[in-house]
C-alpha cells in the first residue's frame, strides 16, 4: 500500500492567513527533501517560492479566486497571469459556485476556460468546492472544468463547510476519465484517509499534513 503514497502525489500547502515566510520557507525545505510535486500557497508568496524551488523539481503552485470563487473572471486572469509570471507553474482556481448553482454553465465554463488562457503553460486545477454541491451539479462542474480545459478538476478548498470525500473523487474521476487529474484536498490529515483518496482515483492530494502522512 506504501508505494501508492508516492511523494509525487502530495500539493505541500500553507494557505492560512497567517502564513509568515518564515513558516513559507519551512514547508518549501520540506517539499524539496521529500520531493512532493508541488508548494501550494497564496500569490503573494508566489515569487519567493518560486526563487527557492528554482531548480529543486519541486513546482510552485499558487491558489487564484481563493477561496470563494465569486471574483470577475478578469480579476482571476490578472491574478493568474501575475502569478505565471512570478512563477507559478501550477494555477489551483476556484469555479462561481453560485453561478453553478444558478444554472449559468456557460459563464462557469467562460471563467475556467479564460482562465486556463492566463495560464500560458502552466498547469489548471478547477476547484469545484464539492461540499456546496449535490452529486449532480458536482457532475456538471466536472464537465464544464473539462470542456473549458482543465488538466484536474479538484474537491475543495479546504476553507468551506467541507472537504474532500472518498465518495466525490470516485464520483469526479468517473465523470473525467482518465484523460484528466483529481485533487482530494481538505481534511487528509492521516495515512489512512491518503489512501482511501488514492484508491477512489485522486491522482493528487493537498494537504497541510503531508509530513505525517507520508511517515504514516
Amino acid at each position: 500500500m506504501e508505494n501508492k503514497l508516492d511523494a509525487k502525489l502530495f500539493d505541500h500547502t500553507i494557505l492560512k492567513a497567517d502564513a509568515t515566510s518564515e513558516q513559507v520557507r519551512a514547508i518549501v525545505e520540506e517539499a524539496k527533501e521529500y520531493g512532493f510535486a508541488s508548494v501550494c500557497v497564496n500569490s503573494y508568496y508566489t515569487k519567493y517560492v518560486a526563487e527557492l524551488l528554482k531548480g529543486s523539481g519541486v513546482k510552485t503552485c499558487t491558489v487564484v479566486g481563493f477561496p470563494l470563487g465569486q471574483m470577475s473572471t478578469k480579476a482571476k486572469c490578472a491574478e493568474t497571469q501575475i502569478a505565471v509570471e512570478d512563477g507559478a507553474e501550477e494555477i489551483d482556481m476556484v469555479i462561481n459556485v453560485g453561478a453553478l448553482k444558478e444554472g449559468l454553465y456557460d459563464e462557469v465554463k467562460e471563467d475556467i476556460a479564460q482562465v486556463k488562457k492566463s495560464c500560458g503553460p502552466a498547469l489548471l486545477k478547477v476547484i469545484i468546492e464539492t461540499c456546496l454541491l449535490t452529486d449532480e451539479e458536482k457532475k456538471m462542474a466536472c464537465k464544464l472544468a473539462v470542456m473549458a480545459g482543465a488538466d484536474y478538476v479538484k474537491t475543495s478548498t479546504g476553507f468551506s463547510t467541507g472537504g474532500a470525500t472518498a465518495e466525490d473523487v470516485a464520483l469526479m474521476r468517473g465523470v473525467v476519465g482518465d484523460g484528466v487529474g483529481v485533487k482530494a484536498s481538505g481534511g487528509i490529515r492521516d495515512t489512512e484517509t491518503a489512501l482511501k483518496m488514492v484508491e477512489a482515483g485522486a491522482s493528487r492530494l493537498g494537504t497541510s499534513a503531508t509530513i505525517k502522512i507520508v511517515k504514516g
